[in-house]
């Protein structure tokens, strides 16, 4: 028989009675760290939040309406190329339309009025797209200078975005020359196809009255300004010079008639 002591040797000298007791402690000390590392993560957040300043109201305040207003549109942006479509359409409507009305006042025929207005969208296109293209291009030329004369290496040559930055002359030919085209069309085509002199005239200025009206309309719109406002500006304006290009017409042709009448 074995006694006690010998038993207990065995069991504690055994590899399967070491292997128990050393993850027995593995754990017990891993399960301590843990319950340390919890304690400073906890203690480490109530001093940061006792550190850290109490809420401001207004602050809250202001961050709640930013959340619930939206973005406001920034309307300046859009000035320079808003003035230049509006602008050329509205210079081709009322150009066109005035010199289509100033012919009907002394030739009545439909053919002489809409070559008069065909005659005044190539010429007004062009006109338009040749002082656009002009005048871009001395702003680019003016940009370029001034970016070269703020580099510091002065042989080194403009970047790609540097580039991207500045006006383009072509472009700003072509919007233009299509913006005035745009105009100048639509009181070409309302009176291509009236045979009756009374009628077209009326149809022109029916026409040239309610696009006048709607480019002004637009152009505030999109503008963020009064439509109201705009729409009655551009319309006076559009009268003006379609009754002084008939007035004007319409006196010559009298006073003609009346000199080859003697």
């Amino acid at each position: 028989m074995y006694c006690l002591p010998s038993i207990i040797h065995q069991k504690a000298t055994s590899p399967i009675f070491l292997q128990r007791v050393l993850n027995t402690l593995l754990f017990t000390i891993s399960h301590s760290l843990k319950e340390k590392s919890m304690s400073f993560s906890m203690s480490t957040s109530q001093v940061h939040a006792s550190n850290s300043p109490p809420p401001n109201p207004q602050s809250q305040q202001i961050q709640t309406q930013e959340s619930q207003n939206p973005e406001e549109i920034d309307y300046s942006g859009r000035a320079q190329w808003l003035r230049a479509a509006v602008l050329g359409a509205n210079d081709g409507l009322v150009s066109v339309a005035s010199l289509m009305i100033g012919v009907g006042a002394v030739n009545r025929s439909s053919r002489a009025m809409i070559v008069s207005g065909l005659a005044g969208l190539v010429a007004g296109a062009c006109s338009m797209a040749i002082g656009e293209f002009v005048s871009v291009y001395t702003q680019y030329d003016i940009e370029l200078a001034q970016m070269k004369r703020e580099k510091e290496d002065k042989e080194a040559g403009l970047t790609k975005e540097e580039k991207e930055n500045l006006p383009s002359p072509i472009q700003a030919a072509g919007a233009s020359a299509l913006a005035f085209a745009s105009g100048a069309l639509l009181p070409l085509l309302a009176g291509a196809f009236i045979h009756s002199w009374e009628i077209r005239l009326a149809v022109v200025c029916v026409v040239t009255t309610l696009a006048l009206a709607g480019f002004g309309a637009a152009g505030a719109i999109l503008g963020g300004a009064n439509a109201k406002k705009s729409a009655v500006r551009v319309l006076l304006g559009g009268w003006v010079a379609m009754a002084i290009s008939y007035g004007v017409l319409r006196l010559f042709a009298l006073t003609l008639h009346e000199s080859s009448s003697l």
